[in-house]
C-alpha cells in the first residue's frame, strides 16, 4: 500500500516498552509527523536529555537545515537525515522558512547503531529519497498501524524497527550499486530512456541489449526484479506523472507522448499503478509534491 503523507495526521508517539532485551535489538523510541512554523524550533545534538538514540527525519514541504559539525545542509523536500545524538549537531527552523513539515523515527539498540554506522559511513549523514521509496513508505506504515492501535508491545515495535532499518539498507546500497550492473543491461536501460516514447516492443530491447532473448530476460529480472516490459511501463507512468503538471496537455496527448497506444489504454494501464485515473491524479492536489515515483 502507497501512503500519501496528507492522509497522516500530525500527531507523535513514543515508546517506553519493558524488558533488558531491548537495548540488544532495533526498538522505536518515538515517531510522528509535525509541522513546524515557529523559528524557535530547534534541537541542539550536545543539549538533549536523550541518549543513546538515532533520528530520521524526512522533509516533507517547507524546508529546515541541519548543522553537523561546521557545515550546515539545508534540508528540502526528498531530503532526509540520519543522526546520533548525543553528536554536534543541530536542526531547525531558519528565519527565512515559512514552515517545516515533516516525518520522523526515532530508534535504539545495537542493531540500530549498526545500521546507522554502515550507513553514515556510505553516504553520509545527509540523503535524498523519493516520498515513495520503501523506507519512507515503512515509517508511513509504521504511523498507520499506531494510530490504529495496532501495535501495543514490543516485539511487534522491534519488527517493525528493523522493517524500516532493512529497507533503508536496500535503497542505499542498491542506488550504489546500480553502476555495476552488466553493461548489456545499462544498454537495454539506456534504450528504453531514449525511446520510451515510441512503440517499442520487447524484442526491439533484447536487440539494444546484444544478448540472446532467454538470457536477457533472466538476467534483467534477477538484477532490476521486474521484467523489461515492466521497467518499461513504469518508466512511461512516470513520465506521464510529471507531463500530468502540464494542464494544457490532454490524457490522450500525454498517452502518445510516453508511449501508450492510446488515451484509454494509458487511462487502464495508470489506474493499475496509482489506484486512480489520470484525471484524478492530475485534480488532486494532494499529489502535487510527488514529482518522481518509484512503483514496485
Amino acid at each position: 500500500m502507497l501512503y500519501n503523507f496528507y492522509s497522516v495526521k500530525n500527531e507523535s508517539y513514543g515508546f517506553r516498552f519493558k524488558g533488558s532485551h531491548q537495548q540488544r535489538i532495533a526498538g522505536i523510541y518515538a515517531l510522528g509527523k509535525e509541522k513546524q512554523n515557529s523559528n524557535s524550533y530547534s534541537w541542539d545534538g550536545l543539549n538533549r536529555s536523550e541518549q543513546d538514540i538515532i533520528v530520521f527525519q524526512y522533509t516533507l514541504k517547507g524546508f529546515g537545515k541541519i548543522r553537523i559539525g561546521q557545515h550546515v545542509n539545508e534540508l528540502y523536500p526528498g531530503d532526509a537525515f540520519f543522526i546520533e545524538i548525543p553528536s554536534d549537531h543541530e536542526y531547525f527552523l531558519p528565519n527565512d522558512s515559512e514552515s517545516w513539515e515533516f516525518i520522523y523515527i526515532t530508534l535504539f539498540g545495537v542493531e540500530v547503531f549498526h545500521c546507522y554506522e554502515k550507513v553514515t559511513k556510505e553516504i553520509g549523514h545527509v540523503l535524498n529519497l523519493d516520498i515513495y521509496s520503501p523506507p519512507i513508505q515503512s515509517i508511513f506504515n509504521i504511523l498507520g498501524q499506531v494510530a490504529n492501535q495496532q501495535m501495543n508491545d514490543s516485539y511487534a515495535a522491534s519488527a517493525l524497527a528493523y522493517d524500516f532499518l532493512m529497507k533503508l539498507y536496500a535503497t542505499v546500497f542498491h542506488v550504489k550499486q546500480e553502476d555495476a550492473l552488466p553493461l548489456a543491461i545499462t544498454k537495454a536501460i539506456a534504450f528504453m530512456d531514449n525511446n520510451y516514447p515510441t512503440s517499442i516492443s520487447l524484442d526491439d530491447v533484447v536487440a539494444a541489449s546484444g544478448l540472446s532473448k532467454y538470457h536477457f530476460t533472466r538476467l534483467f529480472h534477477a538484477k532490476i526484479n521486474s521484467t523489461p516490459i515492466q521497467y518499461l511501463t513504469k518508466l512511461r507512468i512516470s513520465k506521464a506523472m510529471e507531463l500530468l503538471k502540464n494542464e494544457q496537455l490532454t490524457i490522450e496527448v500525454i498517452a502518445l507522448k510516453v508511449g501508450f497506444s492510446n488515451g484509454n489504454y494509458f487511462t487502464k494501464v495508470f489506474r493499475s499503478y496509482l489506484g486512480v485515473a489520470p484525471s484524478t491524479f492530475r485534480n488532486n492536489k494532494t499529489f502535487s509534491p510527488v514529482d518522481y515515483l518509484i512503483i514496485d
